[in-house]
């Protein structure tokens, strides 16, 4: 598995970190993004579960907007039950399967 944090140096490592937390921090209302598109705005594109860490575990992910970080398929954290309602209170529409509708609310990063 490529995803791995060994394969950073302690140095990249809280680089990545203040990245993912940076770009979170710019993810605007009404809108979601991925844990993959997260890590390759970062820098390391096979890093997308390590976002999902930083995203956990990082004490100051507390104050940002961790409910518009969805997986690939749109789907919310499982075990976290909020996840749905606080993205639907900004206006995000899921489809019948459960599932974001990506199609109408990924957030696309202009570079």
């Amino acid at each position: 598995m490529r995803d791995c944090p060994t394969s950073m140096s302690p140095q990249e490592a809280r680089t990545f970190q203040d990245s993912v937390l940076d770009i979170v921090g710019q993810i605007p209302r009404g809108r979601v993004t991925t844990y993959g598109t997260i890590a390759t705005l970062a820098g390391w594109p096979d890093h997308s579960r390590m976002v999902g860490h930083i995203l956990h575990y990082s004490p100051e992910a507390t104050k940002l907007p961790c409910h518009r970080v969805v997986n690939a398929m749109g789907r919310t954290a499982p075990g976290w039950l909020q996840h749905r309602s606080l993205l639907e209170a900004e206006g995000v529409c899921f489809l019948s399967n459960g599932r974001v509708d990506m199609k109408r609310f990924q957030w696309t990063v202009k570079v």
